[in-house]
């Protein structure tokens, strides 16, 4: 157990509520920083939010935005955090190309803004920076920690710039920060707007009868992917070394987008031709073809490596579903045609 105190940006997201979860389990104090809005938002962590007038409460929400610089150095100071987790981004890709301004101003340049705050505080935290295998673009796979960056989308060249940044301010700075280059990482608190959770969704929803179909893009595109809790645990790892460098996390797998509708609807004993729809509005103005991820790095230096790939990924995320839906596990003999 520990005693340290660490700050997360985006802690409300998937990443952001199972690193709490992990910190917390280790003993730390967790800070998050949240955007002020009409609802709470606080879904994937208020089973860890207690009463922060008491003072035992080793969890506490502050409101910031990557937007305002000044706020950013004024948390920092009060919080003093001795680890810095910057998980916060607009981090949908196909929203991305719908705002590209909007994208480059929070992922990219609200980086900026927390190495910058990071910088003038003077606070000798380490900083983990969340960057993204989305960077890697039009390059062949497999794609490892020398792989030339090539970028397809706004999203991914924001990421690119705050990888960037987070190496700047290590050698120009001697801040020790870290790039995490995370491959695509699933579970069932993944947003509904994303692809994987979309179709374990689907899925449970038809098998209930609460659904007909599902409006899919691209079937073809291939993707490395791996499980969210897991990955948390590669960015605390990064953290504890005291040299500060970058690691590709991924399962070094490679499943088309078919073949993951294919494991979430045969669990639940369904054909999913019968049900998947193909529509134009989801298909990208420039795609990726094929993300791999060659995490040896990671590996040897950190110890860490995958237990779960993508065919149980499926399973465990439309279990997730069904029981939200009101259904037990799969499969369902009797919805097979």
């Amino acid at each position: 157990m520990t005693s340290k105190t660490a700050l997360i940006t985006g802690i409300t997201g998937q990443d952001g509520s199972y690193l709490a979860e992990l910190l917390l389990s280790k003993g730390y104090t967790v800070h998050g920083v949240i955007r002020r809005s009409s609802g709470s938002g606080l879904g994937r962590i208020a089973h860890l939010v207690g009463d922060e007038r008491d003072e035992e409460v080793r969890m506490r929400l502050h409101h910031g935005d990557l937007s305002d610089g000044a706020r950013l150095i004024a948390l920092l100071d009060r919080v003093v955090p001795s680890e810095i987790y910057h998980l916060a981004a607009q981090s949908d890709v196909h929203v991305s190309f719908e705002q590209p301004e909007y994208t480059g101003a929070i992922t990219a340049l609200g980086t900026t803004r927390l190495l910058e705050a990071l910088r003038i505080t003077g606070l000798p935290a380490r900083y983990y920076q969340a960057s993204s295998s989305e960077m890697f673009g039009a390059t062949p796979p497999p794609q490892a920690e020398g792989s030339p960056l090539q970028p397809r989308s706004p999203y991914a060249v924001a990421k690119a710039y705050g990888y960037w940044m987070a190496r700047n301010y290590r050698e120009s700075y001697a801040l020790h920060t870290v790039n995490g280059i995370m491959f695509n990482h699933e579970s069932p608190r993944r947003g509904e707007a994303f692809v994987t959770r979309k179709i374990a969704r689907a899925a449970a929803r038809i098998a209930c009868g609460q659904q007909r179909f599902l409006d899919l893009g691209n079937l073809e595109a291939r993707r490395d992917w791996g499980y969210a809790p897991e990955y948390v645990e590669a960015m605390w790892r990064m953290l504890q070394r005291d040299r500060a460098d970058d690691y590709v996390v991924a399962t070094g797998t490679s499943y088309s987008v078919r073949d993951f509708v294919t494991f979430c609807f045969e669990h639940v004993g369904l054909d999913w031709e019968r049900h998947v729809r193909i529509d134009d509005r989801y298909v990208r103005p420039a795609d990726v073809a094929e993300l791999v991820g060659d995490a040896s790095k990671a590996q040897r230096v950190l110890g860490w490596k995958p237990e779960v790939f993508a065919p149980e990924l499926a399973r465990i995320m439309t279990d997730a579903e069904l029981e939200a839906a009101g259904r037990g596990k799969g499969p369902l003999p009797e919805e097979r045609e």
